[in-house]
């Protein structure tokens, strides 16, 4: 499945996939901002969010389908920079095609068999229950809330709300499509196989759960420590663009060329 996106710049391909409750356009900011420092910046949606419809009944393995978009964009090697599923889908890809990492950047990071916080569960739970009873204004209301700093501008908040509401609402339309198998499998064994250097961020001001979760990312990565960018919550890149593509191009700037 070839995914929609957006680019600008020239340069080193560096690809930025968005978080679960967003899409393509959170990196609107960043792609001149890049574009700007040298790189040529490539936002991607991903399946089931934006424009990237799934067909129906179709199993989707989004690390595959972000390797098929830049084989036929013609992006042989790159960076990755991923947003919470953003950076879960940036290390499948990792993963499945090493050969073609040159870097990562995983910001707001949780491994799904870390037993949840009583302010992430709280957070589920309050989306999942609006949903139940189809209150599509709770949910985004909701999601918001926990996904945004309460310090966030009203724009950011904003546009947090948007794309939240078409992904809960193709969610409430189409139900969730399967997934295929994870390449990362159980067990941190594929991680610590990984050699390309890698940045694992959090914000400021995200749930407990994203800093354990990031602490233990670094370590298996060889990352050193975690990263805390200041004034954000967990969309930290879409709060705080400038903070971000700062940390993004001083990682990159010492890549090997």
């Amino acid at each position: 499945m070839l995914l929609p996106s957006d680019e600008s710049g020239r340069g080193r391909p560096v690809v930025l996939l968005h978080a679960r409750p967003t899409d393509r356009t959170m990196w609107g900011a960043h792609l001149p901002l890049l574009a700007d420092a040298g790189v040529r910046a490539i936002a991607l949606d991903l399946p089931g969010h934006g424009d990237a419809c799934v067909p129906e009944g179709r199993e989707v393995a989004p690390w595959t389908d972000v390797l098929d978009t830049l084989d036929h964009l013609g992006i042989d090697r790159f960076v990755l920079a991923g947003n919470s599923l953003g950076a879960l889908v940036a290390l499948q890809a990792a993963v499945t095609a090493p050969e073609r990492v040159e870097g990562l950047v995983l910001v707001g990071y949780r491994p799904h068999d870390q037993p949840a916080s009583p302010q992430l569960q709280a957070a589920w739970d309050a989306e999942r229950t609006a949903l139940a009873v189809g209150d599509l204004d709770a949910a985004v209301t909701a999601g918001v809330a926990a996904w945004t700093w309460s310090g966030a501008s009203d724009e950011v908040r904003a546009h947090a709300a948007r794309m939240l509401r078409g992904r809960l609402a193709g969610q409430l339309a189409h139900g969730e499509p399967p997934l295929a198998a994870d390449p990362l499998g159980a067990g941190t064994a594929a991680l610590r196989g990984l050699t390309a250097p890698a940045l694992v961020g959090v914000g400021e001001h995200d749930m407990p759960d994203f800093f354990t979760g990031g602490d233990g990312l670094a370590r298996d990565l060889g990352a050193g420590r975690t990263v805390v960018i200041p004034a954000a919550g967990h969309l930290a890149p879409l709060e705080q663009p400038s903070a971000f593509c700062t940390l993004l191009m001083d990682f990159i700037r010492r890549l090997p060329a």
